[in-house]
Parts: structure tokens; C-alpha cells; sequence
């Protein structure tokens, strides 16, 4: 059993570092996927060059992966809409608030791929989420895809591929060196039901592999 053990601790292999700025997000080797895994929880973002896979879960939150195919440069980020607070606080002032912390969002996303050494005119950019899955804020996912849609509009940014909208969350996992993108859809009645109480789910889910069909970008 000791030596087992021990032969399992030397196949473990040393972890690289993290970019720097990004060293407090959870890192950690994954045998199963044969690469480093980081996780992205809400109103956080990663950026990598390395063989590496950045893991998120969505609801009707949207995360954004940035990549620049050129140099194997790419990152992903993860936001949440805020949710009205009571009858004074209407919808007018909700998307105010919301489109900026979203800008901010991508905003960073893209000054952090930039500085790591990525180009502008390289840039490629995939938008995964948005999903109707609160039942009680029906359009908040919508809110987020128009907005994230307006976004890389302005900015002139080349959208390749997404994966927007429906009434399910996902689980999505990016690899920052390729650009690959696997969406998995969680479709179980009990994983809608659970959004209810999104933040805690997304965390929860966070720590879960992908399994069964996916969806590649």
C-alpha cells in the first residue's frame, strides 16, 4: 500500500504556475483529463497559455472565452447579472447596473489576454449561458445574452461560436491553448430545479466533471 501510494505521488506532475494575478483561482491536476483544471466561479475570469482546461457552470449567468489562435493565448470569464431588490428598484436601473459590471467583466477579460501577449486583431471570442432558468426572473438570461451580443459589437470583436439561451444550465470547459470549447447542457429535471438557489449551485457544480454528451466549439 506504501508504495502504491508513493508511485501515485510521482505521477503526479509538478503543477506549472498560473499567470501572474491569478494564482488565488483553484488549480489543481486532473488524471482523468490529463491537464491542469481551473475552476471560474462568479465574477471571476482566467487567462492561460498553457495545456490547461478553464471549467465554469452557468445558469443565467453568460461567460465569455477570448482567444487568440495565433499565439495559444485564451481566457474565459464568468458573470452574473443583479437582481432587482424590490418594487422601487426596477428594471431600468437593474440593466444599468448589470451592463457594467459585464463590461468590466469583459473588459478585463480582454486587457489580461492582451497583456499575457495576445493581439487585438487576433482575437476570437465564444459566449456560452444565458439560460431562462429562474423561473421568477424569466429575462434575466436574455438580458445577458443582448448585452453581451451589443458588446462585442461595439468592440468589433470576431464572434465564432455560441451556445446561448434555452431553458437549461450548462457545464462548459475551455481550453485557453487550443480554443476548444465542450458545452454540456445539464438537462436532469433536478438540475433545473436547483437553480433556484443559482450562486450555490454554480458551486457546487463547479467541482463536478463533465459527463455523458457534449456539445464542441
Amino acid at each position: 500500500m506504501m508504495l502504491a501510494r508513493t508511485a501515485e505521488r510521482r505521477a503526479t506532475p509538478t503543477l506549472p504556475a498560473a499567470m501572474p494575478g491569478f494564482e488565488h483561482l483553484r488549480r489543481f491536476w486532473d488524471p482523468g483529463q490529463n491537464c491542469m483544471v481551473v475552476k471560474v466561479l462568479p465574477g471571476e475570469f482566467y487567462v492561460g497559455a498553457q495545456d490547461e482546461l478553464v471549467s465554469t457552470v452557468l445558469g443565467s449567468c453568460v461567460a465569455a472565452c477570448i482567444h487568440d489562435p495565433v499565439r495559444g493565448i485564451g481566457g474565459m470569464n464568468h458573470f452574473m447579472l443583479p437582481e432587482p431588490r424590490g418594487a422601487s428598484d426596477g428594471w431600468s436601473s437593474t440593466v444599468g447596473r448589470a451592463a457594467r459590471y459585464g463590461s468590466d467583466a469583459m473588459e478585463q477579460l480582454i486587457n489580461a489576454v492582451l497583456k499575457a501577449g495576445g493581439q487585438r486583431a487576433d482575437l476570437r471570442v465564444k459566449v456560452f449561458g444565458g439560460g431562462r432558468v429562474l423561473a421568477q426572473l424569466s429575462d434575466v438570461g436574455q438580458r445577458n445574452i443582448d448585452f453581451v451580443h451589443r458588446y462585442i459589437a461595439a468592440e468589433r470583436l470576431p464572434l465564432v461560436a455560441e451556445d446561448l439561451g434555452d431553458v437549461y444550465p450548462r457545464q462548459v470547459q475551455f481550453f485557453p491553448q487550443s480554443g476548444r470549447v465542450r458545452v454540456r447542457q445539464l438537462r436532469r429535471s433536478d438540475d433545473v430545479a436547483l437553480v433556484a438557489d443559482e450562486r450555490g449551485y454554480l458551486k457546487r457544480l463547479a467541482n463536478d466533471p463533465i459527463k455523458g454528451e457534449v456539445e464542441l466549439f
